[in-house]
């Protein structure tokens, strides 16, 4: 620590504090490497990182550069940063736990009670939906055309109407926190800012965090973006909140480290501090423990992350029961009430540009303060959460209905008058077994057209071209979407359609043609300006499960059709929203929700009857080892189990010794499957006619195992005990991205490259969850 320099405004009490730390802190070294490299690769600019526990602070440096921009600035200790939503935390939530405290808010309130006019006075949203983001609002307001001011932002919040149902999903919306800003307003009788410091900062120490900082703070401000020529620097960079004139529950924060080391020992020390109570320590612990509904795959306390998709900065030893929170411009602190340690690691990563999000960065130096702090996550004992933790593993057995058999129980009305063209094949049966085609018909459904995708109607044709056809039971014309390059619902056959439908079972798969069936239908529906409703039904392999990598721009294609990763955890109508609004397409666009039916179900919790979708997907089993066993099934000469009783569930080739195979990937120990030496002649596709030695699975646990490790362990194993023989780069549009297939052929350990992989998903995580239908 001598190589720390302090500024003069908080020189004394940085000194003050390090007075009690070690001579030396181990993980001192291995957080330099770390945040250096960051810094040169220029991920960011600068940072200052705080590791401590109350009364001792472990490690506090400066690194880089506080501006780039128009001058270059050294970073400083005690740099301002404008804080982005870990204003949520930090200033509302606080705020929140002390009126809830002194017993003027209760957490199952409706939000009418406190704002009478937000949704009309009819909302059943309340403020512990609010706090865990369950309330069903939009991520934000619109931002065009311009607005300004703090009352139309709140009067906007007021009348935004939710996406989806209160407790449905989660949707991590910032107007949430608006409008928790504006109670805090109407229960203190203050705004937001002046609460908060006046309760909360100030009682702390913390005289160097507040909204709309002065303009003598300039100086020591990081800058953010460049806005309208010129870095923001003391402005607020959200956008919403610089509309609404730098004070919102959601963002507006501008702070330090070491204020934020006097917050985190204030909740550590359960709302106390130097035997001053500002909050009472069970208030505490009910803010940081899980508040999400049951069963759900997100576990969020009030206001805080535990364990989400948003909770890449706890890093990879911190045990949930630890929380944090992070914020846009590259701002972030995670606290662990098992070891009293907290990390805060602050960046200004937006200026003077946007860069990729400080993910990575955050779980490694968490990672790291976790070890050296003496973290054993075996002996830790993890009171009043180990029994929420199986709830996302239970396995259920329930009576799912699909969209076709909701449609039924509507009878139909959503189709009433209306001439349908839908688009399905042998899938598209009912909880009954009956097709879709022939229970709309009896219900009254005008059906003027059919369509079908690859394989046919009847999903027996397993040739690259499908002519057109018609259904033998009903007389009806069907036009195939893969014949050829003509794939998409043609302009003229549409001309006789007013509602397009799909009912077609997916896989869970990135590269599966269905989903580019659909997409070139929504294409087609929209450009014929006719609706489409999509039928849902279940992933087979649940929706809980997502595994990278993603697929790159370059290597789009029919069997891979978005930017997905291997397996997205989607069901088809959620892939459906996503691509609508994340490819541009813009359909008018509805999907018919599955009843009974939650994210961590497996197709056997449906009791619905098992088809196989394509000649080849003959068995759960196969659907859930079908993403990582097809990463390389375009080498030809490389069998995948097609021409044999189990597709996917075995490979071989006449180069591969089973038995040598067999045992090198049972010493890998891969999570949930075992290996056996098999031989079998393929009737079909690669190395047809021909005896190959290989590998079958065997699934022991399917919670724990993972796709993308299973693909990963074959592809390098295979380079390494059969140098040559597999030509990576032909599966190019398989895998997805040009950095795994470098790493396969580097032989890179899966191990380490798994993780990577599913670091890097957090982007497209975060987009996905605000299309997410079922929890």
């Amino acid at each position: 620590m001598k190589s720390i320099q302090f500024a003069p405004l908080c020189a004394l009490v940085a000194q003050t504090l390090l007075a009690q730390a070690p001579i030396s802190y181990s993980a001192s070294p291995d957080l330099d490497r770390v945040i250096e490299e960051a810094i040169k690769e220029d991920r960011i600019p600068g940072a200052v990182a705080l590791v401590g526990q109350p009364g001792r602070i472990l490690h506090f440096k400066a690194y880089g550069y506080r501006a780039l921009v128009p001058d270059k600035e050294p970073m400083t200790l005690d740099t301002i940063f404008d804080a982005a939503s870990l204003t949520k935390v930090v200033a509302t939530t606080s705020s929140i736990m002390k009126l809830f405290d002194e017993g003027r808010i209760r957490l199952n309130d409706k939000v009418t009670v406190y704002l009478p006019g937000f949704q009309g006075g009819k909302s059943d949203i309340t403020i512990r939906q609010l706090l865990t983001h369950f309330s069903g609002m939009r991520p934000d307001l619109t931002l065009t055309p311009e607005w300004s001011g703090y009352d139309t932002g709140i009067s906007k919040a007021l009348v935004d109407r939710p996406v989806a149902e209160p407790g449905e999903r989660m949707i991590y919306s910032d107007i949430n926190f608006e409008l928790l800003g504006e109670i805090v307003h109407k229960v203190s009788g203050v705004p937001l800012d002046e609460y908060a410091r006046r309760e909360i900062f100030l009682p702390l120490g913390m005289k160097e965090s507040m909204f709309n900082p002065p303009a003598a703070w300039k100086p020591r401000i990081a800058p953010t973006e460049m806005w309208k020529g010129a870095v923001l620097r003391g402005v607020v960079h959200d956008p919403t909140c610089r509309f609404m004139g730098g004070v919102a529950g959601h963002a507006g924060l501008f702070t330090t480290a070491l204020d934020l080391s006097r917050f985190a020992t204030f909740m550590l020390n359960l709302g106390q501090v130097e035997g001053s109570r500002i909050v009472s320590p069970l208030t505490v612990r009910k803010f940081t423990e899980p508040q999400t509904p049951p069963l759900q795959t997100t576990m969020r306390g009030l206001g805080w992350d535990i364990d989400s998709p948003f909770s890449g900065n706890r890093g990879e030893l911190f045990p949930i029961g630890s929380y944090g929170h992070t914020g846009f411009t590259g701002t972030s602190i995670w606290m662990d009430p098992y070891t009293k340690t907290y990390v805060v690691l602050l960046t200004n990563s937006v200026h003077p540009h946007l860069r990729p999000a400080t993910t990575a960065l955050r779980a490694k130096v968490a990672t790291i303060a976790a070890a050296a702090a003496g973290l054993d996550a075996q002996n830790v004992i993890l009171t009043g959460f180990n029994e929420l933790l199986p709830a996302r593993a239970v396995g259920r057995t329930v009576e799912t209905l699909t969209g076709i058999d909701v449609l039924v129980q509507e009878k139909f009305a959503r189709l009433a008058g209306k001439r349908v063209g839908l688009i399905t094949n042998h899938t598209g049966l009912t909880r009954t077994g009956e097709r879709n085609i022939d229970v709309m018909l009896a219900g009254g459904v005008k059906l003027t057209a059919l369509f079908s995708p690859e394989h046919g109607i009847s999903g027996k044709e397993d040739q690259e071209n499908v002519a057109n056809a018609k259904d033998e039971r009903t007389g009806l014309p069907i036009y195939s979407l893969y014949r050829g390059e003509d794939r998409t619902p043609g302009q003229s056959v549409l001309k006789g359609v007013e509602v397009l439908v799909f009912d077609i079972q997916d896989i869970g798969t990135r590269f599966y043609t269905y989903p580019s069936t659909m997409k070139n239908a929504m294409k087609a529906a929209a450009a014929a300006k006719i609706p489409i409703l999509v039928l849902d039904r279940p992933n087979p392999i649940t929706g809980l499960h997502v595994e990278g990598p993603v697929l790159e721009e370059d290597k789009l294609s029919f069997v891979g059709c978005a930017t997905l990763p291997l397996r997205h955890g989607m069901t088809i109508g959620e892939l459906a929203r996503y691509l609508n609004d994340e490819d541009g397409i813009h359909a008018r666009l509805e999907v018919v929700k599955l009843k009974n039916w939650r994210r961590a179900d497996w197709f056997d919790a449906t009791t619905l009857g098992w088809v196989d979708p394509s000649p080849n997907m003959r068995s759960l089993n196969a659907a859930l080892l079908y993403p990582g066993v097809g990463m390389l099934e375009y080498a030809k000469n490389y069998s995948v189990g097609r021409g044999t009783d189990a597709p996917f569930e075995q490979v071989g080739a006449d180069w591969i010794n089973g038995p040598q195979l067999a045992a090198y990937l049972n010493h890998r120990m891969v999570p949930g499957v075992r290996f056996y030496p098999t031989r079998f002649t393929p009737t079909a596709s690669n190395l047809k006619g021909k005896q190959v030695q290989g590998v079958r699975f065997v699934i022991l646990d399917r919670e724990g195992f993972s796709s993308l490790r299973l693909g990963l362990e074959l592809a390098v194993g295979l380079q390494k005990l059969y140098p040559g023989k597999i030509d990576v780069s032909v599966n190019r549009n398989l895998i997805g991205s040009n950095e795994t297939m470098e790493a396969i052929g580097r032989g890179e350990d899966p191990r380490n490259l798994e993780p990577k992989l599913q670091e890097e998903l957090q982007p497209f995580l975060e987009k996905r969850a605000k299309y997410l239908l079922y929890q």
